[in-house]
Parts: C-alpha cells; sequence; structure tokens
C-alpha cells in the first residue's frame, strides 16, 4: 500500500480536484484505490455517493476521516488496495503532520496565487522540519492547478520562481482550469465514465489528467519498494 496525501493549509487550492483526478489516473491504469476524506466539505464523498452502483469495484472511500480515527483507517486500508489518498482540510490542523507520518509521498497543489504559495509554503516547512529534527525525510512535490495554458500571469511566475528558489519539485504537468472536471466531478462520474457528448472539451481533460498521472506514478513509485525495472515496465504498459 502506497499512501499519498494532499495537503496545502489554504482552502480553495484545487486540492480535492487534484484527489480526484489523480484517482481516476489510478483507477484508469488498474490499480485499487482507497480515498481518506479528511475535508470537512466532504466533496470526494458526495462524488463517490453520486456514483451509487456505478461506482468502479476498485475505489473505495472513507468520509469523516479525523485524527482519531486516521491510524486506524490506514490500517485497514493497507489490506484494501493498491493505493491510499488522503485528502487533508484546507487549513491548519494537527491532522497534518500526523498524516505526513503515514505518507509515502505528499502532493502539494497550488494556484498561481501568493495566498496558495503560503499554504504551500507551510507543509513544506513542516516536512523540512521533520527533516531536520526527527530525521524524517518525506518526499514531496508541488503540482500547479487551475492554471491558463494560454496566460502566465505575474503572480503564477512569482510563484514559479519562489518555488524554484526552495529547490522544490513542481511536476511539469499543471492541472489545466477546465470546466470539464467540474462537470464531471459534479454529475458523479469519473473521467472516464463521462459521456463525452455531454462534457466539453472531456477529450482535452483526459489528456491533461493521463499526462500528470504518468508523471506522478513515474515520480511516486521508486518509494513504493518496488524495483526500478518493475516499475519502468509499469509505466511502459499503462502509457
Amino acid at each position: 500500500m502506497t499512501m499519498i496525501t494532499f495537503a496545502n493549509t489554504k482552502g480553495g487550492a484545487g486540492k480535492t480536484t487534484a484527489v480526484a483526478i489523480v484517482c481516476c489516473e489510478l483507477l484508469r491504469m488498474g490499480f485499487s484505490v482507497t480515498v481518506l476524506d479528511a475535508d470537512p466539505q466532504l466533496w470526494i464523498s458526495k462524488w463517490f455517493g453520486k456514483m451509487g452502483k456505478t461506482a468502479p469495484p476498485k475505489l473505495s472511500v472513507v468520509p469523516y476521516v479525523t485524527a482519531s480515527n486516521l491510524a486506524s483507517h490506514v490500517k485497514a486500508a493497507r489490506a484494501n488496495g493498491d493505493f491510499v489518498l488522503l485528502d487533508l482540510p484546507g487549513a491548519r490542523t494537527p491532522l497534518l503532520a500526523q498524516a505526513l507520518g503515514y505518507s509515502q509521498y505528499v502532493i502539494i497543489p497550488i494556484q498561481g496565487s501568493a495566498m496558495d504559495a503560503e499554504g504551500g509554503a507551510n507543509v513544506i516547512e513542516l516536512i523540512h522540519y521533520l527533516a531536520d529534527k526527527a530525521n524524517i525525510r518525506i518526499p514531496h512535490s508541488v503540482v500547479l492547478t487551475r492554471i491558463n495554458p494560454m496566460v502566465t500571469t505575474r503572480s503564477l511566475q512569482g510563484v514559479k520562481d519562489l518555488l524554484a528558489s526552495r529547490r522544490v519539485h513542481v511536476f511539469a504537468t499543471p492541472i489545466i482550469e477546465r470546466a470539464a472536471y467540474r462537470d464531471v466531478f459534479a454529475a458523479g462520474e469519473t473521467l472516464y465514465s463521462a459521456r463525452a457528448e455531454r462534457i466539453t472539451n472531456l477529450d482535452k481533460a483526459r489528456e491533461n489528467a493521463q499526462a500528470l498521472g504518468i508523471e506522478i506514478l513515474r515520480r511516486v513509485l521508486p518509494y513504493t519498494g518496488k524495483t526500478t525495472e518493475t516499475s519502468e515496465g509499469q509505466l511502459r504498459n499503462i502509457a
């Protein structure tokens, strides 16, 4: 079981959308996925609830995850699937430090704004603190979210420059701002159960999601205990 935590202490950073996209891609690749929903808004749980009987058989979602029950949910998830995705609250919470201790990888979604960058910096600073004070080293990356592919704003460039100055790894594939993501998830569909004739630019959303999913998997697989040869073989088959 590999646990990936999605964290940003500022709400509205595109964190839950990132969780849903990565979830869809891992399912497409044939992995089983458990999502632990610790966000008080329960967006992932509501999405799963709308699926009903059409939910992918390899997907399970656990709502109302808190600091008091996280350990038991992680233990149960270890017996049930290949990947666990943890959607944390978009706020400062003691759950963040606890979650990092269980994580094989942390993904920090950040929009192109100073406030989002500050929320992401809070997570990165805690990861660095654990490395410096407790020798706990947690691999992590930033994914840029809600990006307009046609425009690079001054704020977005400032965020990119800040991350580069701090030598933070940023995925080359950002999450593009697309109405298709909102429409698919609001309808209780996955990117691959939705019908293209009903969703504008669904094909473009799928292309974006697939590129990000493969990039994330390539980055995360070495931390799962698999050999490099096995990892690369899986990636060739998926791609």
